[in-house]
């Protein structure tokens, strides 16, 4: 198997990133919430809480990902386009993690490539609607 470049590379951010700077974006088919203080509590709640992944972790992703496009990697996502709470447990998340690991096992046996597995698990609750009928 080929040795590839593992060189990370750094991440640039635009000069006027903020954590809150995706407020000034344009924002399509979003929910209205009818309890302001309710929504400020719960974005206040979420500024508490460490980040879901580290900043190395997402360098390495950019950098796995560029080489899947390379076809030096397979790409395998998998998971569900919208959750519900109740599925939101580690018994149903371990269950979806083995089978995509199981599945990248299979892919790597086959196509001889590594696989980037990228899971979306419990990472949307609601879909975005175009009206809130």
């Amino acid at each position: 198997m080929p040795q590839h470049d593992r060189t990370l590379h750094p991440v640039t951010l635009p000069s006027d990133w903020s954590p809150d700077s995706w407020r000034a974006r344009p924002a399509l088919q979003m929910p209205s919430y009818p309890d302001p203080v309710a929504l400020e509590q719960a974005l206040a709640e979420l500024r508490t809480l460490p980040p879901l992944v580290t900043s190395w972790e997402i360098i390495s992703l950019k950098q796995r990902l560029a080489e899947a496009q390379e076809g030096k990697r397979f790409l395998l996502q998998g998971g569900d386009c919208a959750e519900n709470f109740a599925e939101c447990s580690s018994d149903v998340i371990s269950n979806r993690l083995k089978v995509l690991l199981q599945m990248s096992l299979v892919l790597v046996h086959g196509l001889r490539v590594p696989v980037v597995r990228v899971g979306r698990f419990a990472g949307q609750y609601a879909k975005p609607r175009s009206t809130d009928d």
